[in-house]
């Protein structure tokens, strides 16, 4: 198997080498990631400007890059730069959560959508700030129950988010709604940061994300790409001008 690793934490996160350190029993590793932190930035893109990207060393066994640029242009080059087809692209681990409506602004995740576009199957892997060793701890129970139950087959996209403690299970989730609170701070100077806490969430219904892994669980939730609003569509196709 051929699989390209990336993040958006950077190619220096104990992290990214440890996936690929994992990653290498599955099969043949090229590692592709951000020079610099690059959390937030989505799928975004940079077509504008040259891109810096170097050979580094990283782990035995593993090509890796450092790119200058966002995680899916890590994963765009990785594939279009390299001329290389993969049967998997993982990014990650991630250092905080991936879930809800946060999804949407995550370079963990936008790696992911990107490989999709290009035709990849691919795995984003999140967990709280300081919790990578207990994500670490069950990523290889986590895969095995991926592959053994043939998600990928259904699903080219999944984001998978490990709970705090020892998990309880998986459970196989929907996407959010809110996870974190939003707020412009005034720093002076016309200044302003932007802060949040967690949203936490008071049930017993794990069927979406937020509140499986409030509740101990794996979260694995299928996602796609696809931004047509589908019920409108089917409701709107016949009218004609």
């Amino acid at each position: 198997m051929r699989i390209l690793i990336t993040n958006d934490d950077g190619i220096d996160s104990p992290s990214i080498l440890r996936l690929a350190e994992w990653a290498k029993k599955l099969g043949e590793v090229t590692v592709a990631a951000p020079k610099t932190e690059q959390s937030g930035k989505s799928q975004a893109i940079d077509f504008r400007n040259a891109v810096e990207i170097k050979r580094v060393d990283l782990t035995d066994g593993v090509e890796a890059y450092s790119v200058d640029s966002t995680p899916a242009d890590c994963v765009r080059f990785g594939v279009t730069g390299l001329h290389r087809e993969y049967d998997i692209v993982f990014s990650g681990v991630n250092r905080g959560y991936n879930l809800g409506e946060d999804i949407s602004y995550s370079g963990t995740v936008g790696a992911i959508l990107e490989a999709g576009r290009l035709g990849i199957r691919a795995i984003a892997f999140s967990c709280d700030v300081d919790c990578a060793e207990r994500a670490f701890s069950e990523i290889d129970d986590v895969y095995a129950f991926i592959t053994e139950n043939g998600l990928l087959a259904h699903a080219e996209l999944l984001n998978v988010n490990f709970p705090r403690d020892a998990s309880k299970g998986f459970a196989i989730t929907k996407q959010g709604t809110t996870f974190y609170t939003d707020e412009f701070v005034d720093c002076g100077n016309g200044t302003f940061l932007q802060v949040g806490e967690p949203v936490l969430y008071e049930s017993d219904d794990i069927s979406t994300d937020i509140i499986a892994i409030q509740n101990g669980y794996v979260s694995i939730t299928p996602i796609t790409a696809i931004k047509t609003d589908l019920a409108a569509y089917d409701k709107l196709k016949e009218i004609r001008k």
